[in-house]
């Protein structure tokens, strides 16, 4: 199957980086695919809080990566760089990228590919590779998370967290999350959380005590700050602390680790964007070996909250910084 591609592409480039940063369009070389990878045609792109970070020059790419914006993204394979990969050609593929989903053309890792489950629509698949892998990697790779241990999720009705919800149950875990709006509850609890706690209305260190005294095995928290503390009373012996971003500070203004040392407990920093090939292609082929059935199956899903067309991308970022949302958002390419 051949495919002819234009030598020019429509991107979504960031302007001014920084607190003032806008984006606009700008036409740039379609990427030629270098043996092992595949370029995809862009039908849909998942939004992601890093995005919002790197327009505002707080995430930069790590070297070597696209500086466009767009760490996801769902297309048809429409270009090879090698012959081996031909099999590709014509097929629906979703994976994380190493920047550049927020254009017409993308260049895809062949390893880091998945195939568009049957009946799933590209939004769906690309709202799909960032949150489920990070929960993935989170709660399996890293935490190493088995059948009937304890997990709190932070921030549950995010995109990672509605991912992490429903992984967990499907290995069997207990699940609490916290969130900020009765809303957010519920879509929680629709999940299959075992407890969600709106922290605007209760205090999670203290419903959790009361639920969970024998203390909690694994915590995911993009919150940090002052959080911490509380993720060090609430851990089980040998619990893990799982921090994955920072949006409640970077800083701790005093953190005592005698009880961290009498838990024998770890507090682990992890990120996913700047791990190198082949970890992302590991953490890929794992991921579908555990939940390629489920995902074919439909009994995991990306929970989508809003659809934007690609021209709307400022509304789009302008509704995530908000914080109100659940699950994800996802930018739509016409060509």
């Amino acid at each position: 199957m051949k495919y002819v591609t234009p030598e020019q592409m429509q991107v979504i480039q960031v302007q001014d980086p920084g607190k003032h940063s806008r984006l606009d369009w700008r036409s740039v070389q379609v990427p030629t695919p270098a043996a092992g990878e595949l370029l995809l045609k862009v039908h849909a792109c998942g939004i992601n809080r890093a995005d919002l970070m790197q327009r505002q020059g707080l995430y930069p790419a790590p070297a070597g990566d696209s500086e466009i914006l767009g760490l996801e993204a769902a297309g048809t394979v429409v270009a090879v760089g090698d012959e081996s990969l031909d099999s590709y050609l014509g097929q629906r593929c979703f994976g994380l990228v190493n920047g550049g989903g927020y254009a017409e053309y993308v260049l895809l890792p062949a390893t880091q590919a998945m195939q568009v489950p049957q009946g799933w629509s590209m939004a769906q698949a690309a709202a799909t590779a960032e949150t489920f892998l990070t929960a993935y990697q989170l709660l399996f790779t890293i935490g190493q998370a088995s059948a009937g241990q304890r997990v709190l999720i932070h921030a549950g009705a995010s995109g990672v967290g509605t991912s992490a919800i429903q992984l967990a149950k499907a290995k069997g875990l207990q699940v609490a999350v916290t969130v900020g709006s009765a809303d957010k509850v519920a879509a929680c609890l629709m999940l299959g959380a075992d407890l969600a706690i709106n922290y605007r209305q209760q205090h999670f260190l203290d419903e959790l005590k009361l639920v969970w005294p024998e203390g909690i095995n694994l915590i995911l928290d993009p919150v940090a700050g002052s959080y911490i503390a509380d993720d060090i009373q609430l851990l089980a012996q040998d619990g893990k602390i799982v921090v994955y971003a920072m949006m409640g500070g970077r800083k701790l203004a005093e953190l005592d680790l005698a009880l961290l040392f009498r838990k024998r407990g770890q507090l682990i920093c992890s990120t996913l964007r700047n791990r190198d090939a082949q970890y992302k292609a590991r953490l890929t082929a794992d991921f579908q070996q555990d939940f390629a059935t489920a995902l074919a199956a439909a009994n995991i899903m990306p929970v989508i909250q809003q659809v934007f067309a690609a021209n709307d991308i400022e509304a789009a970022h302008t509704l995530l910084s908000t914080n109100q949302t659940i699950g994800k958002l996802v930018l739509i390419f016409s060509h």
